[in-house]
């Protein structure tokens, strides 16, 4: 007899003493071996700030079945952990902190809030880390990377310095452009960080007089009327027959009494308003491209925080809102508010604060994207990277063909200051450089300065698969990466530029596979968030059900590239499986006899010939193998986890382990029983790590950890189509005697009488050397099988393919009074068929009644025609 297991599973206690024993022993970490292939995935680094969610356990629970079932199959296996120093997100988090105690990052200048933000890091940085472990997550921990490590930092410097310096004139240039401001946060934002969202705003009407005339007015309608205050034109249609006669008048600004001219431009849509724009250049992109051609004046009206400037009058100092409420006020007083109408629009939003962003006229820095598109383009064309789902690949391809050049210069503190320093002396002399330069390269001064900006964090995460790798020797051998696993909404801030990237400054591809997941949403479908309430946390769903339970509830329920919809419950299935693996292998320890399970197959095959149950299971365990392998090959990872929750549960559980259990202590049953739990938990174990590996240290001969075993090996040889399709019968049969036993309402204590009548005959043959397993699982005491049926009174008969199965029923069952009950059950259900079809017949019912009511009473009138038919099959089947 082997070591039992305890009678209930204790996640808790497993899963803290497997991680602590693997971590210990250096179990994921990864070497240079030339005779391996390298398998390597670069985590998307979490931010610093970061707390475990739905979204992370889903993304990293992807990432560790494919490291371990690599790591399993003998590649060196490498999944690179770290974190993102998140710029904007972590300087919000340490303003809040600052704020409880009365203080802004001002008060204390950018030295020492940089300090008090590394001080923030240290402290609660590696969060995230140790709730990654808690998922199970088997990275190589000695490699953790920080976005902001001396070395890393290093690497984005020469990136900025190499685009910077590119021949012929360089690909990194400083402009005054329009771009996103978020006034909270005081910096610029590229056009992925700042989502559009859809409002219901106002469409309102303002008249401009012309000058020198009394009562003319040219109507512009706006969304926007604080802007006002900035116009430097009027633009019109050059084909709008109603302005024709007024393109190059003049016209009175309202409330700053600015002369501003009417000028005609092609892009001015006729349709929109009254067909005449105002020209805010300093305040929206197309005003500002219609500037350069018209040559107007760029009049900024608002500072960095979003309240009114100078050039505003009146309205200096009022926040963005304030002022516009107290403007058409002001219009309205003047009688130059002509009208408002209700206006749905789109506006963009800061991605960290949410704050509406404004559009504003700055000087920031950006990055020529069209030249490092190109070959990023071709390489994904070409085949070189694929995208799972394949549909990714056309999104990939639309925003890439249409790309902008990037603004990458930000106006905060925290991240990586831009490597450019001036010349206080000569002015003129700018010069980017990956050290600290000592002197002006120009005229020798050493009053030099930095600039003040810093870089967008995605600059240094665009980096991250080669810039995390430390020496060449792993670079070399690990890089292009294999596999990146992320999620959609950052397919454009990162996943686009690490493979312009990885061509640009490694002159290979960064991975080969790119698996886009879905989002996680609530059982509605609506996102999780903190707002509505909705967030299921995952390391309660640890603590309550364990992690192996939260694996693989997430990953069966998650088709590929499909939104994941979760409620509580969901995690039941994961603990529920947990359990069977649990009670089947301490069933199975139980009944085992150690010195039957040293054998080896192929020579136990050679000298005994198994029976049809060992048989069976082995070809199902073997088929069950090569389609999940098959399955993870392309990324389907509900049917790979799936593939293995139904052949343990409902073949090797439900049907296998009653099968052999009158013959358990047979040698050839201990031996298949052993080999296919000890396959199984491999199998299962990219999936379930810790149950796995508790269950292993128990079996007879287990040697080391599960993590260092072998992938089970593939044994085609012993798939047998004509075995499954035999014991699959078996099992229709006794499915179908159980159900007649059901319907007949006789109980399992009775012994039952059963004759099989068949028309082929080969039938015979293969139902002969099933008999004994189908009497034992069907209870039945006396099984005859004939070649010819003969109708009787009182009994039952099913047809089941080429199959009668007859059931006498004479001093078990009152036949006449079973014909009479079950033709009541039937008149019962077809009036209330009637009733359900009048009310889905019925207009009024159909116009007032929600859709789900109505789907739901369609479901339920489909239900009955089934319970119908099946009451008839009974019907006719009764003698």
């Amino acid at each position: 007899m082997t070591e039992e297991l305890s009678k209930q599973y204790n996640p808790k206690e497993t899963e803290e003493k497997w991680y602590k024993t693997w971590e210990e022993n250096n179990l994921f970490s990864a070497k240079v071996s030339p005779e391996k292939s390298a398998y390597c995935i670069v985590i998307p680094p979490p931010n610093v700030t970061g707390i475990l969610h739905m979204g992370h356990a889903l993304n990293n629970t992807i990432q560790d079945i494919l490291i371990r079932y690599k790591r399993m199959k003998g590649f060196s296996s490498l999944w690179m952990p770290g974190t993102d120093h998140a710029g904007i997100a972590t300087q919000n988090v340490v303003e809040r902190s600052l704020a409880k105690e009365g203080l802004k990052r001002q008060d204390l200048g950018s030295e020492k809030f940089i300090a008090k933000v590394w001080d923030w890091k240290e402290q609660y940085g590696s969060t995230i880390i140790r709730q990654l472990k808690k998922l199970g997550a088997s990275c190589d921990w000695s490699r953790e990377r920080f976005t902001m490590d001396e070395e890393y930092s290093k690497a984005v410097r020469n990136a900025f310095v190499s685009l910077w310096s590119k021949k012929p004139t360089g690909l990194i240039y400083q402009d005054d452009k329009i771009i996103n401001w978020c006034p909270r946060c005081q910096t610029a934002l590229s056009d992925e960080e700042a989502p559009h969202k859809e409002l219901q705003g106002n469409l309102y009407y303002l008249k401009y007089p012309l000058k020198d005339s009394i009562n003319e007015f040219v109507i512009v309608a706006t969304t926007r009327p604080e802007t006002m205050l900035g116009d430097t034109a009027v633009a019109v249609n050059p084909k709008d027959k109603r302005y024709k006669k007024l393109i190059g008048k003049t016209l009175i600004l309202p409330l700053v009494n600015r002369e501003i001219k009417i000028i005609a431009d092609n892009l001015v849509d006729m349709n929109f308003g009254t067909g005449a724009v105002k020209v805010t250049p300093a305040h929206d992109p197309n005003d500002f491209a219609l500037s350069a051609r018209h040559r107007l004046q760029l009049i900024n009206v608002m500072y960095p925080d979003g309240k009114m400037n100078e050039n505003s009058g009146d309205y200096k100092d009022m926040d963005r809102f304030e002022a516009r409420e107290v403007i058409l006020e002001d219009l309205k007083e003047r009688e130059l508010l002509e009208k408002v109408e209700p206006h749905p629009l789109s506006a963009g939003h800061c991605y960290r604060c949410h704050t509406i962003i404004e559009p504003y006229l700055s000087k920031q820095w950006f990055v020529k994207m069209k030249s490092l598109a190109k070959p990023a383009i071709e390489a994904v064309k070409k085949g070189k990277i694929k995208f799972y789902p394949p549909r990714w690949k056309k999104v990939y391809l639309n925003w890439m063909e249409n790309i902008q050049d990037w603004c990458i210069s930000r106006q905060i503190w925290w991240g990586h200051q831009i490597p450019v320093w001036y010349c206080s002396d000569c002015k003129k002399n700018i010069m980017a450089s990956v050290e600290t330069p000592l002197k002006c390269t120009k005229c020798g001064s050493t009053k030099i300065y930095q600039d003040k900006d810093v870089l967008d964090t995605w600059f240094s995460s665009w980096l991250w698969p080669f810039a995390t790798f430390k020496n060449k020797v792993d670079l070399q051998y690990f890089y292009p990466t294999s596999t990146l696993v992320t999620a959609p909404e950052i397919i454009f801030f990162w996943v686009a530029r690490m493979i312009m990237a990885g061509l640009e400054f490694q002159g290979q591809i960064p991975f080969k596979d790119v698996y886009i997941h879905g989002t996680v949403r609530d059982i509605e479908g609506k996102k999780m968030s903190k707002s509505l309430g909705n967030i299921i946390d995952p390391l309660e769903i640890i603590k309550e059900y364990g992690a192996d339970a939260l694996r693989f509830s997430l990953i069966s329920t998650t088709a590929q590239g499909q939104d994941v919809y979760l409620s509580k419950d969901r995690f039941e299935q994961g603990r529920n499986f947990a359990n069977k693996i649990w009670n089947a292998s301490r069933f199975i320890l139980m009944n085992l006899k150690a010195e039957n399970v040293n054998a080896d197959l192929c020579v136990f095959f050679k000298n005994e010939k198994l029976d049809i149950a060992n048989r069976w299971i082995l070809s199902r365990f073997y088929s069950t193998l090569k389609k999940t392998e098959e399955d993870l090959a392309v990324y389907r990872f509900n049917e790979a986890a799936n593939n293995l929750y139904s052949f343990f549960w409902h073949e090797f559980c439900d049907w296998y382990l009653e099968l052999i259990k009158p013959q358990i202590d047979q040698k050839q049953t201990q031996l298949i029983m052993y080999k296919v739990l000890e396959k199984f938990l491999r199998a299962i174990h990219p999936f379930m790590p810790f149950i796995s590996e508790e269950i292993w240290q128990r079996l007879p001969g287990a040697k080391g950890s599960i993590m260092q075993q072998s992938w089970p090996h593939l044994q085609k040889n012993l798939i047998s189509n004509s075995d499954e399709k035999q014991m699959q019968l078996a099992f229709d049969i006794i499915n179908t005697i159980r159900n007649m036993r059901a319907q007949m309402e006789i109980g399992l204590a009775s012994q039952i009488e059963i004759k099989l009548t068949f028309c082929d005959k080969s039938v015979e043959k293969t139902i002969s050397s099933l008999i004994s397993h189908i009497k034992n699982l069907a209870k039945v005491g006396n099984l005859t099988i004939t070649e010819i049926y003969q109708p009787q009174k009182n009994e039952f008969v099913c047809a089941l393919k080429d199959l009668n199965i007859v059931m006498p029923l004479s001093g078990i069952v009152n036949v006449a009074e079973q014909i009479e009950k079950n033709q009541a059950k039937i008149d019962k259900i077809k009036s209330e068929i009637k009733n359900k079809e009048g009310m889905l017949a019925n207009k009024n019912f159909l116009s007032r009644a929600p859709k789900e009511i109505i789907d739901a009473e369609r479901t339920k009138l489909k239900d009955m025609y089934e319970q119908v038919d099946k009451l008839e099959v009974i019907k006719n089947g009764l003698r």
